[in-house]
C-alpha cells in the first residue's frame, strides 16, 4: 500500500478520494488551505490517522517537507469558479502554476508516480475537429478558441503543462483523470460550486433550459478512478469521466420528476433566443459559446480499463439532489 498526498483534500471530489484510498488500504497525507478545510476532512475521518500539512498553489512554502515519505502525489487542488473572471488569468495562473509547483516538488523529493485532476473542459473543445464530432481522450481544448472560457483554458495549460514537465522527466510517471460535470451526494455540506445547477433548479427560479449538453459523471465514479488508476498500468493516459451528456433541459425535466411538489420549469429556452440574451447576461455566454457544439467525451476507456460500471447521470443527478433537498428543508 501507498502514502498518497492529495492536494486540495478539502474539496467536493478530494473527499471522496480521501475515501476511496482509505478504504483500499492507502495511508493519506492531505493538504489544505485553512484551519477550517483540516477540520472539515478530520471530522469526516476522524479515525483515519490522517497526516495534514498547510500547502498554496502559489507559495513554495510546505512544498518540499509535505513530500516527505509520499509514494504518489495526486494533484486534485485548481480553482473552480462560480462566475467568469473579469481577468482569465485569475483561474490560469494558479491552475498552471500550483500544478507545476506540485509536479516540481514531487520530482525532486523523488515522488515519480503522479495523478492530476483535469477535466472534460480540456478535451472537448479540440479546434482540429468538427464541432459535431464526438470528443475522446486524444483531442484537446484549443485555449485561445473564440468559445473557450477562462475555465476551459485553465484546465488545458495545466494539463499541457504537466505532460509537457514529465516528457522532460522521463522518471515520472503521469496518469490524468478527466471528468466531466461532477453530481452526486457531497460527503458534507461543503460542496462548492460543481452542484449549484441543481440547487438552483430546485429553486424553481428560471422559466426556462438551455439545451447545451454537458458531460455528466458521479463523484463516486471519480474517485474510483483515481485509486484505480494506481492497480493498472495507465501511466501515459488520460482518462475521461463521462457516463453520458445530458442538457440543462434534461436536469431540469429529472428534477421535475422527482420533485413534483417543487415548481421546476421543463420547458426549454430556445438556441436563439440563448444567443439573444447572452449579449447582456454573462451567464449565458459559455452556454451560447458551447450550443450546436458535442461535449458528449467518449468516457468508455475508464471503466473498461479500470473494472468499474458508472453511476447512470439521471442518478447522480438526483443524488445531488436527494442531499440538497434534505439540507435546504431542514
Amino acid at each position: 500500500m501507498a502514502t498518497v498526498l492529495v492536494t486540495g483534500a478539502s474539496g467536493f471530489i478530494a473527499k471522496h478520494i480521501v475515501r476511496e484510498l482509505l478504504e483500499k488500504g492507502h495511508a493519506v497525507k492531505a493538504s489544505v488551505r485553512s484551519e477550517r478545510g483540516r477540520q472539515q476532512v478530520a471530522d469526516l475521518f476522524p479515525d483515519a490517522g490522517l497526516e495534514f500539512v498547510s500547502l498554496d498553489l502559489l507559495s513554495d512554502a510546505g512544498w518540499d517537507a509535505a513530500m516527505t515519505g509520499v509514494d504518489v502525489l495526486m494533484h486534485t487542488a485548481s480553482p473552480f469558479p462560480t462566475a467568469a473572471p473579469k481577468n482569465p488569468e485569475e483561474l490560469i495562473r494558479p491552475a498552471v502554476d500550483g500544478t507545476l509547483r506540485a509536479l516540481r516538488a514531487a520530482q525532486q523529493a523523488g515522488v515519480c508516480r503522479v495523478v492530476l485532476t483535469s477535466s472534460c473542459a480540456a478535451i472537448y473543445k479540440d479546434a482540429a475537429k468538427p464541432p459535431m464530432a464526438q470528443p475522446t481522450r486524444e483531442h484537446w481544448t484549443d485555449p485561445d478558441g473564440p468559445s473557450t472560457t477562462a475555465y476551459e483554458a485553465s484546465k488545458t495549460l495545466a494539463e499541457r503543462a504537466a505532460w509537457d514537465f514529465v516528457a522532460q522527466h522521463p522518471e515520472m510517471q503521469l496518469t490524468t483523470i478527466n471528468p466531466g460535470m461532477v453530481f452526486g451526494a457531497p460527503m458534507d455540506e461543503h460542496y462548492g460550486a460543481s452542484l449549484e445547477l441543481v440547487e438552483r433548479v430546485l429553486g424553481g427560479t428560471d422559466p426556462a433550459y438551455p439545451a447545451m449538453p454537458m458531460p455528466v459523471v458521479d463523484v463516486r465514479d471519480v474517485a474510483r478512478m483515481h485509486a484505480g488508476v494506481l492497480d493498472h498500468d495507465t501511466v501515459g493516459q488520460r482518462f475521461p469521466g463521462n457516463a453520458g451528456a445530458i442538457t440543462f433541459v434534461e436536469v431540469a425535466q429529472i428534477l421535475r420528476t422527482g420533485y413534483p411538489d417543487r415548481k421546476i420549469s421543463g420547458r426549454r429556452l430556445p438556441d436563439g433566443l440563448v444567443r439573444l440574451l447572452a449579449k447582456v447576461m454573462p451567464d449565458l455566454r459559455t452556454v451560447a459559446g458551447n450550443l450546436g457544439r458535442n461535449l458528449d467525451v467518449d468516457g468508455s476507456d475508464a471503466p473498461r480499463e479500470l473494472g468499474f460500471e458508472y453511476v447512470p447521470a439521471r442518478d447522480a443527478v438526483l443524488a445531488s439532489a436527494t442531499f440538497i433537498a434534505a439540507r435546504t428543508s431542514a
